[in-house]
C-alpha cells in the first residue's frame, strides 16, 4: 500500500479502533493456539462460606476467568457456583476458564492431584493446569498442605525436583488432553525457567507471578515474553494490606481517568499484555474491578518508577519461609529474579 495512504488512513482512524480499551475478557493469546481472558476472579483467601457467593456474583458480572488451586481449599465451593450458574444458563462451561494449580505435596502425584481438583471443581477438564510453586514437598508428612520437621523447617522432598514435576505435567496432558488444555508454571523466576527450558518437551503455556509497581519482576516477564510464555498477576494491588491504593502516582492517574486506584492497577497489567487477578468476595468491588482503562507510555512510565523508590528488591514467598531450601539450592529461597 501506498505510504502516503497508510499515514492518511491512520490520521483519520479513531483513537478507539487504533488503541480499543481493554475489557475484562479480552482474549490474550497462549503459545497453545488457546486465548486466556484478561481479567480473572482469584480466589485465593476468600473464606469458606464466601467464595461460592463471590465465584456465583463474579460469573453473574460477566468474569469468565476463575483461578482456583487445591492448596486454597476451597475448590469444592468454587465447583458449586459453577455448576449453579451452568444450570440456570447462566454460562456454558466452554465460556469459562479455569485454572488450578498442583500442590507441593502432590509432585510426586501429578494425577492424583489434578482429579482431586476437578471432582471438587465438578468438571471434567481445566483450561489451564500450574506448578503451583517448585518446591516438592514430603507427600507423608506431618500435615498433608504444610509437612515441617520438628525445627519448624519445611519438609522439603529432596528425592524429586520440579523438573521431574513438569515432566509428570507433560505426560498428564499428553496421556489426557481431554482432562488437561494447558500447562504451565507459576512463582518462577529466570533461573527456574531456563533449567526447566533446558529439560522440557513442552514450553509452559504461563507462568503466573505475584506483579505489580513494587514489584514489576521484569526480568521475568522479558524473559517470558522472549520464550512465548504468557504472564499471569496476582496481588496486583500490592500484594497484602493493598499499599498501592496509597500510591501518590496511582492516585494522580486514578483522579486523571476519574477511576479507583484498582482501575489503575488492574490495567496496569493489560498494559502489559499480561492477564491479572482480581481476588475479592465483596459483590461492589467485584463490579467495580471490571472497569479497565488504556495506559499510555507516559502513564506507564510513571507507574513503572514506583520501584525504584520503593520496589520489593527480594523478598521470601510466605508457604516456606527463609530458610526452607530447594532441592538444587539448600541454602534459601529467592525465586524473584
Amino acid at each position: 500500500m501506498n505510504p502516503s495512504l497508510c499515514k492518511f488512513i491512520l490520521a483519520r482512524t479513531p483513537k478507539s479502533i487504533l488503541h480499543p480499551t481493554p475489557t475484562m475478557n479480552t482474549p490474550i493469546p497462549l503459545n497453545t493456539g488457546a486465548t486466556i481472558p484478561a481479567l480473572g476472579l482469584g480466589t485465593w483467601q476468600s473464606a469458606p462460606g464466601e467464595v461460592k457467593a463471590a465465584v456465583t456474583h463474579a460469573i453473574e458480572a460477566g468474569y469468565r476467568h476463575i483461578d482456583c488451586a487445591f492448596c486454597y481449599q476451597n475448590e469444592d465451593e468454587v465447583g458449586e457456583a459453577i455448576q449453579d450458574v451452568i444450570k440456570r444458563g447462566i454460562v456454558k462451561r466452554e465460556e469459562l476458564f479455569i485454572t488450578s494449580k498442583v500442590w507441593c505435596t502432590f509432585h510426586t502425584r501429578v494425577e492424583e492431584a489434578l482429579q482431586k481438583s476437578l471432582d471438587l471443581l465438578k468438571v471434567d477438564y481445566l483450561d489451564l493446569y500450574l506448578m503451583h510453586w517448585p518446591v516438592p514437598m514430603n507427600p507423608k508428612g506431618n500435615h498433608f498442605l504444610f509437612p515441617k520437621h520438628e525445627d519448624g523447617s519445611r519438609d522439603i522432598d529432596y528425592s524429586v525436583t520440579h523438573i521431574d514435576t513438569w515432566k509428570a505435567l507433560e505426560k498428564l496432558i499428553k496421556e489426557n488432553p481431554a482432562k488437561v488444555k494447558a500447562i504451565g508454571v507459576a512463582n518462577y523466576s529466570v533461573k527456574y525457567l531456563e533449567k526447566l527450558l533446558a529439560k522440557s518437551e513442552i514450553t509452559p503455556a504461563v507462568n503466573q507471578i505475584e506483579n505489580h509497581p513494587l514489584l514489576p519482576q521484569q526480568e521475568v516477564v522479558d524473559f517470558c515474553k522472549e520464550k512465548g510464555i504468557h504472564i499471569t498477576a496476582y496481588s496486583p494491588l500490592g500484594s497484602t494490606g493493598s499499599p498501592l491504593f496509597k500510591d501518590e502516582a496511582v492516585l494522580a492517574l486514578a483522579k486523571k481517568h476519574n477511576v479507583g486506584p484498582g482501575t489503575v492497577l488492574l490495567s496496569y497489567h493489560l498494559a502489559r499484555n499480561s492477564s491479572v487477578l482480581a481476588k475479592s468476595v465483596n459483590p461492589a468491588r467485584i463490579d467495580e474491578n471490571r472497569k479497565l482503562i488504556t495506559l499510555d507510555e507516559k502513564e506507564m512510565a510513571d507507574l513503572e518508577a514506583i520501584h525504584k523508590t520503593q520496589g520489593v528488591t527480594r523478598f521470601v514467598y510466605p508457604p516456606f519461609g527463609v530458610n526452607a531450601g530447594f532441592p538444587d539450592k539448600p541454602d534459601g529461597i529467592d525465586l524473584s529474579g
